[in-house]
């Protein structure tokens, strides 16, 4: 029987999140208080151009805080997920784990 969007846990997935590179940038800050931009590239094996494009992206729907700050002379970009971004994520991950049970052995 097909599923319709009332039926489809999928329908409402949270596309921002989903897309896989900004799903491996937001599993990354879940499990951290904050990471520096060095630390999410190498974790997540994005290019710098990647890593700020994708960062950008949640940033503007203010799933993550980006904070620019110098240490010693040495530029640093920390990240850290916002509450609304672990809500987010959690509801995305709910969804994910929900769809994946549903479906017959």
């Amino acid at each position: 029987m097909p599923l319709n969007d009332e039926t489809d846990p999928l329908s409402n997935i949270d596309p921002v999140i989903h897309a896989p590179a900004r799903l491996k940038l937001i599993t990354q800050l879940y499990v951290v208080e904050e990471a520096d931009a060095t630390f999410l590239g190498n974790a997540t094996g994005l290019t710098w151009g990647n890593l700020s494009t994708h960062l950008r992206k949640l940033e503007e729907h203010q799933y993550v805080k980006i904070d620019k700050e110098f240490r010693g002379r040495k530029p640093r970009t920390v990240i850290s997920l916002t509450d609304r971004g672990r809500t987010a994520f959690q509801k995305y991950r709910t969804t994910i784990q929900t769809a994946l049970n549903d479906l017959p052995d």
